[in-house]
């Protein structure tokens, strides 16, 4: 009880803004990348340790990265998974895991007494590098996730992603569903959770994310505990390039609701695209900005066709997509879609304007500081660095280069990477054509 109340009072006034992050990068002995960054003041440390084993990677067994990911903490070592839940509650510490489509990720946060730390860390350690995939778990693990999909029939913004997702990527890795379907999930074995793990989970396809209170011979200590033991294997290979559609598609899926959700978007761009800036700012006006933004007052208030309009890009190893997005009434479908296109199609030709781009730009700079005032987000964008490869000062260098976009390149950038006459539009709703 005592730790968890240290626990919540550290959470709830922990607040540090950095100036420079100062990342600290080496490789372990057994060939995991390492970034580090001290926090000294609190007594906690942040840890990630992040493989290229997302949903990328399922081949033809869609959902097994998911599920070798959700049965890390099922079974470890010597310990059930009610077993490890204890040692982590009585030391207070926090431990979670999740699967994206380029990531697999196992998170630890726990007090750096050694007394709290150490068996922490022990438990850590032997859910990254030995699970044992517990045959009932896996069993139970496999039916939630079934569930899961089978509910997502219920939802419109859920068919809607998965169809989208179909038309823009077809058969490349992103296209497939990162929670499986019920035809590939009922058909993972435990044996293939585990021929993925022996291929993903290891020491050179890894990668460790340390943020906290501990100095640099205790960082190198905690990296070489959670990876030692891993066996060594191989980076993944690189992803297929993800190619941009030529021609646009409009689906329509019927769906019985009072609303209608609309998707539009295409193939945008990778986590290391020179351009990223340019378009990250270029959207900020377009759609990610709230409801000042071009779209909610083009469709939401001058129009009164949708409560929330938005766009954005989702950067990752390779062209992630830009992606729009509304609900409307079914009867104002045409409506709703033909502005939403023609208003993409007209920003992507002019940019925006001075006064636009000048409030993006601030409040993009302005609200930055917020983004690393936490050792919990300071961790996302260690793991983010050294996943994607991106320079060391990314953090530290980003306001100024903000700054230094001009409308421009932000017209270049928006006309090179988005086609208006090749997007994909999914409607799904009651009648929807």
């Amino acid at each position: 009880m005592r730790q968890a109340i240290v626990l919540i009072c550290l959470f709830l006034s922990f607040s540090n803004a950095h100036a420079g992050l100062g990342i600290q990068h080496w490789v372990t002995s057994n060939g995991a990348k390492v970034y580090y960054v001290p926090s000294p003041g609190l007594p906690m440390v942040d840890i990630e340790v992040v493989f290229n084993a997302g949903g990328a990677r399922d081949g033809k067994a869609p959902g097994v990265a998911k599920l070798t990911n959700a049965l890390l903490d099922q079974g470890a070592g010597a310990l059930s998974a009610d077993q490890i839940a204890v040692v982590m509650d009585d030391v207070g510490a926090q431990m979670g895991n999740s699967s994206l489509r380029d990531m697999a990720i196992v998170t630890l946060r726990s007090l750096t007494d050694p007394d709290y730390l150490k068996p922490a860390l022990k438990v850590y350690a032997d859910v990254i590098q030995a699970p044992t995939f517990p045959v009932a778990d896996f069993k139970r693990i496999k039916q939630q996730m079934l569930l899961i999909v089978e509910k997502a029939k219920e939802s419109p913004a859920s068919i809607a992603s998965k169809a989208f997702y179909k038309a823009v990527y077809g058969d490349h890795p992103y296209g497939q569903p990162a929670g499986g379907t019920e035809a590939s999930l009922t058909a993972i074995t435990q044996e293939q959770v585990k021929a993925f793990y022996q291929q993903y989970y290891v020491a050179n396809n890894a990668l460790v994310a340390i943020v906290g209170d501990v100095d640099r011979a205790q960082a190198e200590s905690i990296a070489e505990t959670v990876t030692a033991k891993l066996a060594k294997g191989k980076a993944a290979d690189k992803l297929p390039e993800a190619k941009p559609l030529t021609e646009a598609k409009t689906i329509h899926i019927d769906f019985q609701s009072s609303q209608s959700t609309i998707v539009m978007g295409q193939v945008g761009m990778h986590r290391q695209e020179p351009d990223y800036l340019p378009l990250y700012i270029g959207n900020h006006s377009l759609g990610g900005s709230g409801l000042v933004a071009i779209l909610a007052e083009e469709i939401r208030e001058k129009r009164g066709l949708s409560y929330s309009t938005y766009s954005y890009f989702s950067p990752m190893a390779e062209k992630g997509p830009f992606i729009s997005s509304l609900q409307t009434k079914n009867d104002q479908v045409p409506e709703a879609s033909k502005v939403l296109s023609e208003t993409i199609a007209k920003y992507i030709e002019t940019g925006p304007t001075a006064e636009q781009m000048s409030a993006s730009v601030n409040n993009i700079t302005g609200g930055f500081a917020l983004r690393v005032d936490s050792n919990a987000k300071i961790l996302q964008y260690l793991a983010m660095i050294g996943f994607y490869n991106m320079p060391l000062d990314y953090v530290d260098t980003f306001i100024t280069r903000a700054r230094a976009v001009t409308h421009s390149q932000i017209k270049a950038a928006l006309k090179k990477h988005l086609n208006p006459n090749a997007m994909v539009m999914v409607v799904v709703g009651k009648a929807a054509k």
